[in-house]
């Protein structure tokens, strides 16, 4: 028993470790699992719902171009003289410190009035030449803005295209970028987009600054959790919109990178403006520091700006962001507290976080953590559980899974850290069941469900056998050498013909049942039952090596009950039986075996067809018990009359048969001389001396006329000495029925 524990222990060490394995590759990146990929979202969403502020930032105010606007002041996209005024009024009237645009500006303005001037402004005529172009500048809605913004603190938004899809490359100009020495861009793992689309050569040239808005870090179900603050593009570093915004209501801070190395690792760790540091992963983003639902940040409908009906207090010195709520302009985002969110409060957020100081970061180095806290976690919990009891796997799996969340809450509130935890609790929660599992299934369920199953076919003993040691059973299909015992009744049919049911079913349970017990006390297996024949088998399920010998003494002690049962028969009316039992020993094959509607633990093969037909020759020859050549090898200290050499149906080639004595040293000297006597007659006619051969056999025929054996070796003889065998006989007979 102890050496099975030990075996299912090694079994679920190696079950558990290779269970492992697939977390620690997806935290490696060898490949992705989408399931924990998910769940890891879950995770995230959740911490970040359980600890939002869910207050209002004042320093930060969002001029929303919303419906109320659209339907006042006409569909977008406005003239740009209307945002020039805007401008002016948001800088001269309610004196903002910054100002940023969450869109980009990349066509001239088109109007009609402006396509005629122009084609006017191709006549010959010169003096209406140069009055067209005077009045082109008047309405010249680019200029207009382009002056407006000239010398305030205004960022422009751009985008980047991560991929090219057969639009333009780039378009417009991009702000001036930061410069960094080639070495130090390699090193970074910033993305790195194909093209762009930005706004007017003349209107960014007069702008303090611009910013990109797009996020090529959406997660995977499109939810908006990470932006990068950089990419890299050309060899420069630009900047997000909102870093941008947030730099210009500091006057400008020169923008600086805290980078981490260690021979041949090289990582981004923080980005830094003046004396803030903003901690970012490699990729070089953070994960949005949302304040809540939308409406964190005071909002003002543009159209309110145009009449100047705000109150001057709520924009004075503070950062303003022009963007839409409005459906149609397609900037709502999905983000972990709600599905629909503007994506000008995304940068405000961010900015909010930079002014702050807050913002939960993935460090570069939370893969490696990972890894080394799944290989921790799984090597420990896979020498540990297999050795606890199912109570205490369920306490120490709880233990450890509560100190996983602690240690990853703790590192989010205290450090704002994002480190992964579905990984670590998906394995926990996987270990736990596939150990609880197998105490159940395999342990307990396994040995009781071998119980019920062999309880029919086996003994109890070794029932209890199979129970303390279930590592040693198998119902899969399988080789190996085994002893198979046919029996059946003579004369069964005319016996039954001669019976009522009732009586004849009385009459085989009281003959099957001694029987069926006798094999069960030298540890035989029954197979079947076919009417009033048995089948049995010995060495499965349990091995046991001494299964010929266990198989013949069960053989011989049959026909001894079935002489005994006799006279019981007789006081009953039944009339006396006979039984006849054939005996192989030899490979087959041992196992579960039947259809989806019903299964049958059995056994097959040739040497069990030649089992079956050993009991058939016992009514041929006139003994109870005939066994064959692998069956008296495997029990050599047994005395044994040889029968015969003979050719079965269904098979070429021929076996010798024999009829068990008894035990070698057991053998009374008449029973030796006789058994002596009857080989030696064997030898005689088997090397055609039929003289020498029929002297014997009429001898011990006459001391034994019951013994059909040696009738038949005499009419053979008689045969024979008519129509001699051909000169290359071999002394097998063929028998053409079973």
């Amino acid at each position: 028993m102890m050496r099975s524990q030990s075996w299912q222990r090694v079994v679920r060490i190696a079950l558990s470790l290779v269970l492992a394995c697939p977390f620690l590759l997806h935290a490696s990146g060898a490949f992705r699992i989408e399931l924990l990929d998910r769940l890891e979202h879950i995770a995230y969403d959740t911490r970040l719902e359980l600890t939002l502020p869910h207050t209002r930032d004042e320093r930060i105010v969002i001029v929303d171009i919303d419906e109320d606007s659209l339907a006042e002041i006409g569909q977008w996209p406005w003239s740009r003289t209307i945002l020039a005024d805007m401008i002016d009024r948001l800088f001269d009237q309610y004196r903002v410190r910054a100002l940023g645009f969450d869109m980009v500006f990349a066509e001239p303005e088109r109007s009609d009035s402006a396509r005629v001037l122009r084609q006017l402004a191709m006549d010959e005529d010169l003096e209406l030449r140069s009055t067209v172009e005077r009045a082109l500048q008047q309405i010249d809605a680019d200029r207009a803005f382009a002056e407006a913004i000239e010398g305030r603190n205004v960022v422009l938004g751009y985008f980047f295209r991560q991929q090219n899809r057969g639009e333009r490359k780039t378009s417009g100009m991009l702000p001036r970028g930061h410069e960094l020495p080639a070495r130090a861009l390699a090193g970074l793992a910033l993305p790195q987009p194909a093209g762009y689309g930005a706004n007017l050569q003349s209107l960014q040239e007069s702008a303090a600054g611009g910013g990109f808005f797009d996020n090529p870090l959406v997660s995977s179900d499109g939810v908006f959790r990470r932006v990068p603050l950089l990419q890299n593009h050309g060899g420069q570093l630009y900047e997000m919109l909102a870093l941008a915004t947030a730099r210009a209501a500091l006057d400008w801070p020169r923008l600086t990178l805290e980078m981490v190395e260690s021979g041949t690792y090289r990582a981004l760790e923080a980005v830094r403006i003046g004396g803030r540091r903003i901690a970012v992963d490699g990729q070089g983003a953070l994960h949005v520091p949302y304040r809540g639902r939308q409406g964190s940040f005071p909002y003002v409908s543009a159209k309110d700006i145009l009449d100047g009906s705000v109150d001057p207090e709520l924009l004075n010195g503070r950062i303003a962001l022009v963007g839409t709520t409005a459906a149609g302009l397609l900037d709502l985002r999905t983000t972990p507290m709600q599905n629909v969110y503007p994506g000008v409060e995304i940068q405000a957020s961010v900015i909010s976080g930079i002014l702050d100081g807050r913002g939960k970061h993935q460090p570069a180095y939370a893969k490696g953590l990972e890894v080394a806290m799944l290989g921790l976690l799984g090597l420990s919990m896979s020498m540990l559980l297999p050795f606890l009891s199912p109570a205490w796997v369920a306490a120490t799996t709880a233990a450890i899974a509560a100190g996983v969340v602690t240690g990853n809450l703790a590192a989010w509130s205290s450090a704002d850290l994002v480190l992964p935890i579905a990984p670590a609790l998906a394995l926990t929660a996987t270990l736990f069941v596939v150990h609880v599992a197998w105490g159940f299934f395999v342990e307990t369920r396994g040995k009781r469900r071998l119980a019920r199953l062999f309880g029919q076919y086996v003994p109890p003993e070794l029932v209890d056998e199979m129970d303390r040691a279930p590592e040693r059973i198998t119902l899969e299909g399988e080789s190996r050498e085994m002893t198979v015992l046919f029996s059946d009744v003579r004369g069964f049919t005319s016996l039954s013909e001669g019976l009522a049911p009732s009586e004849l079913t009385r009459l085989m349970n009281a003959f099957l049942t001694p029987m069926t017990r006798v094999i069960h006390q030298h540890r035989g297996t029954i197979d079947k039952y076919m009417g009033d024949a048995i089948m049995a088998f010995w060495g499965a399920p349990l091995s046991d090596p001494e299964h010929a010998r266990h198989a013949l003494l069960a053989a011989r002690e049959m026909v001894t009950i079935t002489e005994r049962l006799g006279p019981e028969f007789r006081r009953q009316g039944w009339p006396p039986i006979e039984v006849g039992v054939g005996l192989n020993t030899g490979v087959m094959s041992v196992g579960n075996m039947g259809s989806q509607f019903r299964m049958a633990y059995t056994a097959l093969g040739d040497a069990v067809n030649l089992g079956s037909r050993l009991e058939g020759l016992t009514r041929t020859y006139g003994v109870p018990l005939v066994v064959s050549e692998s069956t008296r090898a495997a029990v050599p200290d047994f005395a044994y009359r040889e029968i015969d050499v003979v050719r079965v149906k269904g098979k070429e080639q021929p076996v010798a048969i024999f009829e068990p004595i008894g035990p070698e040293d057991e053998l009374d000297p008449a029973e030796r001389d006789d058994l002596e006597r009857y080989h030696e007659a064997l030898r005689c006619f088997r090397a055609c001396d039929w003289e020498g051969a029929a002297e014997i056999l009429q001898r011990l025929a006459k001391a034994n006329p019951d013994r059909l054996l040696y009738r038949i070796y005499l009419e053979r003889i008689s045969l024979y000495r008519d129509d001699p065998p051909p000169a290359d006989w071999d002394g097998v007979f063929t028998h053409a029925s079973k």
